[in-house]
């Protein structure tokens, strides 16, 4: 045996020695163009896997990412914890490699934000292509905890990504501490998990039907079965995750699907494509999904939307136009609401006419208070602005609770433009 190992280490460091006396080149002389390509795909799988290191969470933020230092404002979430604090989080960077994550508050109800409190920037100078953080969502679960799922990848998408969670015990405390990061699989979540009536919650995470931007196209052909708009569960209050389904929509754009458990107890999940929304519906919870269509008098520009079950009852839907069935691009972003869970659909208030208004999401307070989030020119205001409102609200066209107030500033990037 002994003899046997010598052997063996004296052939390897042959071997070696013969290699390193190889000109590097010489290894691909004798590849065909197939082998050649799938030694590049190792080389960018090897890469992507830089997307797999824990990323880091920055709770002392500023100076170095106050609002003079930032000159892009992408908005991602916004939610309110028990004692009544409002998150928000947004992206910096732009909408690309550069991306990185905020988080401010607010304990006045909107009125005044905090400077950046949490930054996730993975960015470094020893990495051979950028490390983006690009999508997420805020959810403060059932217990109270707020949750943060965030993206990580290399450059806008490498084909496999990762969806991660850190996850605050005490969100409205004077120093907020949040779990180290972990990923539950591969894509992306941008919006809320759904509570489920049997207790479950689901989350939605994207894996793009796309199989990786640029080089890293192709990188992960293993993926290829699970790409689309899947669904998550978990029994045990988010400490594992299982996946339960999929849909896959014809050309999706990120899918940003969302799911609402309808009063029949069938699920129906509305994604963004390139031609607007389109919706699935699953009578299994959520083990198979049925052929993706449009929902009847729903139209939408592809944009994020947001839908949800409130706390009355009633479905609210936040879109693009000045009614349900129409719309002209990223402007007029308008609320409505359902009592007969996506039938058909009451009021409209509009929340913002401009254009250049997109990402809208939400939070409800206890008292019945909605406070939806969304941005508005993010190369050049970069604004995140804050509508304030009530389901009355929504249903009478304007506003008519005295609290309620539309287009409050959240934040505003302060950095000089080119």
């Amino acid at each position: 045996m002994q003899l046997l190992l010598i052997a063996s280490l004296a052939l390897f460091a042959c071997t070696s020695l013969a290699a390193a006396q190889t000109p590097p080149e010489q290894r691909f002389v004798q590849m065909s163009p197939e082998q050649v390509r799938e030694y590049e795909l190792s080389v960018m799988r090897q890469i992507a896997d830089l997307a797999l290191i824990p990323p880091v969470l920055n709770t002392s933020p500023l100076p170095d990412y106050d609002y003079d230092k930032l000159d892009y404002g992408m908005t991602i979430g916004i939610e309110r914890t028990p004692a009544g604090r409002l998150w928000v989080c947004w992206v910096a960077g732009g909408d690309s490699p550069e991306a990185f994550f905020l988080l401010a508050t607010s304990d006045d109800n909107g009125e005044t934000w905090s400077k950046p409190r949490l930054v996730i920037d993975n960015h470094s100078p020893n990495l051979p292509l950028g490390r983006s953080t690009l999508v997420g969502t805020l959810w403060t679960d059932p217990p109270g905890r707020l949750w943060l799922f965030f993206d990580q990848s290399m450059e806008m998408f490498d084909g496999r990504a990762g969806d991660w969670a850190t996850v605050c015990e005490n969100p409205d405390a004077d120093d907020p501490q949040w779990s180290a990061p972990r990923r539950i699989w591969h894509g992306l979540t941008l919006n809320k998990p759904t509570v489920l009536s049997t207790g479950e919650w689901m989350l939605p995470i994207s894996l793009d039907q796309r199989p990786g931007f640029g080089a890293f196209k192709g990188a992960f052909p293993e993926l290829d079965p699970y790409r689309g708009a899947n669904v998550f569960v978990s029994d045990d209050h988010g400490q594992t995750w299982q996946r339960r389904g999929c849909v896959t929509f014809p050309d999706p754009d990120w899918h940003e699907h969302m799911i609402v458990e309808r009063r029949d107890g069938s699920l129906w999940m509305l994604a963004r494509t390139k031609k607007g929304i389109m919706q699935s519906i699953s009578t299994d919870a959520g083990q198979t999904w049925s052929q993706p269509d449009e929902p009847p008098a729903i139209r939408q520009p592809n944009a994020r939307f947001h839908i949800r079950r409130l706390a009355s009852g009633r479905l609210l839907l936040v879109k693009h136009g000045q009614t349900v069935d129409a719309h002209d691009g990223r402007c007029q972003l308008s609320a409505w609401l359902s009592e007969d869970d996506g039938r058909t659909w009451q009021g409209g208030l509009m929340l913002d006419e401009r254009k250049g208004i997109s990402y809208p999401d939400c939070a409800q307070s206890p008292d019945g208070t909605l406070y939806i989030s969304y941005d508005r020119n993010r190369s050049t205001e970069g604004e995140i602005l804050l509508a304030r409102i009530s389901e009355d609200d929504i249903l009478a066209g304007r506003l008519v609770k005295p609290d309620s107030r539309l287009r409050m500033l959240i934040c505003r990037p302060q950095a000089p433009r080119e």
